[in-house]
């Protein structure tokens, strides 16, 4: 008999259902079996619960979520032996796992990977491949990272987020003495912000507004609310009429992309790791082209799993102060909410499938 496990199975936009009877997965060639302890719910699933990206994430129903988790190797597939990996090991999670014959991939830019989409060359768990909302979930190796045994297995579920950030601020090369501006003062703000100044960053200014931005203010970052003052000014004034070097924006809405470019100073640079969900932005290009403003688009991470965790270890890239909240499987649908809704002020919230 198929052995079987609990699992959160959306069966359409805004629909899911709690199903012990989801068979556990088996692990192919270079593929191990993990028992979840925690996964981390993002923006990005809140839109896949939503259906804002039919027919590509997720492709079909029904469909397991979850991208960001922690968890054990309770089983090996084949060859996975010849490459150390053992039964017994706590790991994190990361989406993406390229297919690693195409150009993308061999010149280590596997979120970009030329056969996205085409499993089981590439897959992105929790995307299109099914995720970690579950008891177990199978990986490829390239995909799971070890976790050192300094920091609690939940808070690895946290170590898919800040090495997005990571990611976020080596595309535009900080440099040392840098003021970085970022834009947004949630989970993903809050980690850009510690990954600049651990970076080299001079200063790493947050703008937002309400609990979020006095969660900014908490972890020692000098804040700007948007609602209240002009960030372009307010900018200007910190910085002695110029402008930030570095702006980032995790928004990834019309107002904050165009926020990000404003607050630059001649020869800036600008990433954007929000990704818009409701149409493209409008970008000052007078200004990008006149006083030649570099731009630089972030996807999920590139090669930085293995250099956030010593920054998490540490305590530079800080995340337990982010985790907020705590739900069962069972209560996937209130933790979806409390996220979404920024209850009890909600940064980061955990699902625990594990009994």
């Amino acid at each position: 008999m198929m052995p079987t496990m609990r699992a959160v199975v959306l069966t359409g936009p805004c629909e899911h259902e709690i199903r012990d009877d989801v068979p556990v997965p088996r692990p192919g060639p270079l593929e191990v079996l993990c028992k979840v302890d925690s996964v981390a719910i993002c923006g990005t699933d809140v839109h896949i619960y939503e259906g804002r990206f039919p027919g590509r994430w997720p492709k079909s129903y029904p469909f397991i979520p979850g991208h960001e988790w922690s968890g054990t190797i309770v089983e090996l597939g084949p060859e996975c032996d010849l490459l150390g990996w053992k039964v017994g090991t706590r790991v994190a999670g990361t989406s993406h796992a390229g297919c690693g014959f195409c150009r993308m991939c061999r010149i280590g830019r596997y979120n970009l990977c030329e056969n996205y989409g085409r499993e089981p060359l590439h897959h992105q768990y929790g995307h299109y491949s099914q995720g970690a909302d579950a008891e177990y979930v199978v990986h490829s190796i390239k995909s799971v990272f070890v976790i050192p045994d300094e920091l609690e297995l939940e808070y690895g579920a946290m170590i898919d987020t800040a090495s997005i950030a990571l990611h976020s601020v080596k595309r535009p090369s900080i440099n040392a003495g840098d003021v970085v501006v970022v834009v947004g003062a949630g989970p993903m703000g809050l980690l850009t912000a510690d990954c600049a100044v651990a970076s080299g960053a001079a200063e790493a200014i947050v703008t937002g507004f309400g609990e979020r931005l006095r969660k900014a203010r908490e972890l020692g970052f000098r804040t700007i609310n948007y609602r209240e003052d002009d960030p372009v000014a307010a900018v200007r004034r910190l910085t002695g009429g110029k402008g930030a070097d570095v702006a980032i924006d995790t928004g990834g809405t019309a107002s904050s992309i165009r926020q990000a470019v404003d607050v630059l100073r001649k020869g800036g640079r600008v990433a954007f790791t929000g990704v818009p969900t409701e149409g493209d932005a409008s970008l000052p290009l007078q200004k990008i082209v006149l006083e030649e403003i570099d731009l630089f688009g972030v996807r999920a991470n590139q090669n930085t799993m293995e250099e956030v965790i010593p920054l998490i270890v540490t305590g530079r890239v800080r995340v337990k102060p982010l985790v907020t909240h705590r739900f069962p499987l069972e209560q996937y649908g209130d933790a979806l909410h409390t996220f979404n809704e920024r209850i009890d002020g909600a940064l980061k919230v955990l699902v625990k499938p594990a009994r």
